[in-house]
């Protein structure tokens, strides 16, 4: 039976994906700009089971709605925000296994200082970090980051193709794996022969190298990816380990999934090495009216002027001053076109409206909800592992970590009973952890290939 990968899925905000349930008593999330939360959650997580934190971002503010960021603001939507990244070394020490995916954006931050960063978290956790790839999808962001407008959809994509390129260059080619030598007799720590360039001169990026850090446990951290559109499709199916699919339900989220791993075969990967992940946002109570009391308290709490505002922020469509009952139409825009795909043309036999829209988004945003006792929730969750073919889920929450402890409390025991959750975490890193045959990328893998560099460049001068 196959293992289901688990990972909590949260951002350094008040309020992530569940709008207006900051105002929940039980809720924590306000304490997200303090380092005992952080470390507080992540034991909480490893003790219940899970492989992987995922730290969602934003580099902008939901403006869309109404054409004001006020319902945002106001609504704790996303809003304020932390930098996801400053956190997880004080995390690593307080835990041995849980892994940490980390979302940065590539748009507005140079190759050469990311990939620094991350191998800077790789060696503190010990080889347990993983990159969410983003390309950034907010106007606001381009606006405050200086370029103005946003860089159009594909064109994103394309500067992220020569990113990787300079990344992998970096990580798997400058420095070989016995570079450092700390030999205290010759006074060399080290050989500056095993060091090298990586020369890079392309249209968007000029890297001429070395790398500043040594190699660190996964070289390259495990990959993760979301793009939803072709573009973004063929770009997970040559570079990601993991890809995040969101929908309502597992006909939806197969669709995707069966173009994914297509692609990757088509790109000579091995369609199963990339592990597919699922939103979804469980409601879990002993018994299953307990946990429908609880989903009828939260829903007094629902914001609606929140949910339209990451909506708008989403997808770039504001609903202000549509009809509630009006089905949404698809439109294309340089934004998320996944999320707004998944509100309009992925699933045929709905028709959304705004009314509904805010019902459904309002709890744990753009996945389904899980509501049920321990053993009613666990069969969902292998239902959608059969039926939508992912191989985990982010877990998002309706309060912290309340959402998080109660998964790990009630439904973990019992998917370990039914042998798809390890009775021990396992030990190593994260790309082991997630079904890699080692810590390194697999040789079928493009940046794999960028490890000829360290056994031909020349020496730096």
């Amino acid at each position: 039976m196959s293992r289901i990968h688990l990972n909590a899925f949260d951002m350094a905000c008040v309020g992530h994906q569940s709008a207006g349930l900051w105002r929940h008593p039980d809720d924590q999330g306000h304490r997200y700009r303090e380092l005992d939360y952080w470390t507080e959650l992540a034991r909480t997580l490893e003790d219940g089971g899970f492989d992987a934190l995922f730290l969602a971002d934003i580099l902008g503010v939901y403006d869309v709605y109404g054409g004001s960021r006020d319902a945002a603001v106001t609504d704790a939507a996303q809003f304020p925000v932390n930098d996801p990244s400053l956190a997880i070394s004080a995390m690593a020490a307080v835990t041995r296994t849980l892994g940490f995916g980390v979302t940065l954006s590539l748009t507005y931050e140079q190759p050469y200082a990311l990939a620094r960063r991350l191998s800077t978290l790789d060696h503190l956790t010990g080889g347990r970090v993983a990159w969410n790839i983003v390309t950034s999808y907010l106007d606001s962001a381009a606006r405050n980051l200086g370029l103005g407008t946003q860089i159009p959809h594909d064109q994103r994509y394309e500067i992220a193709e020569e990113y990787l390129e300079v990344c992998y260059k970096l990580w798997e080619g400058s420095w070989e794996s016995d570079a450092v030598v700390r030999d205290r007799e010759r006074g060399v720590f080290v050989d500056p022969a095993k060091v090298h360039d990586i020369d890079h001169s392309g249209r968007y990026f000029t890297v001429p190298g070395p790398f500043l850090c040594e190699p660190s446990a996964q070289r390259t951290p495990v990959l993760f990816q979301a793009g939803a559109s072709p573009r973004g499709v063929r770009f997970a199916a040559a570079h990601a380990e993991a890809v995040f699919v969101s929908g309502p339900t597992p006909q939806v989220v197969r669709g995707p999934v069966r173009a994914l791993r297509a692609a990757a075969a088509e790109f000579g990967r091995d369609p199963r090495s990339i592990k597919v992940f699922t939103m979804v946002t469980p409601i879990v109570a002993e018994t299953h009216e307990r946990a429908v009391a609880k989903l009828a308290e939260y829903r007094k709490l629902v914001s609606t002027s929140g949910a339209f505002a990451l909506f708008g922020g989403w997808t770039g469509v504001d609903l202000a001053g549509l009809d509630p009952d009006e089905p949404l139409r698809y439109t294309d825009t340089d934004a998320n076109r996944s999320a707004l795909a998944s509100f309009t043309t992925a699933d045929p036999d709905r028709t959304w409206t705004p009314r509904l829209l805010a019902e459904e988004i309002g709890l744990g945003g753009r996945g389904p909800l899980l509501v049920g006792d321990p053993g009613e929730v666990a069969d969902e969750l292998e239902r959608w592992i059969a039926e939508a073919d992912v191989d985990g889920f982010n877990i998002a929450y309706v309060t912290t970590p309340g959402t998080f402890a109660d998964f790990g409390r009630l439904v973990v025991p019992e998917l370990r009973r039914r042998g798809r959750v390890p009775d021990h975490p396992e030990l190593g890193t994260l790309r082991e952890r997630l079904g890699g045959a080692g810590s390194h990328l697999a040789a079928d893998h493009p940046g794999a290939t960028y490890r000829h560099i360290r056994a031909t460049s020349p020496t730096s001068a």
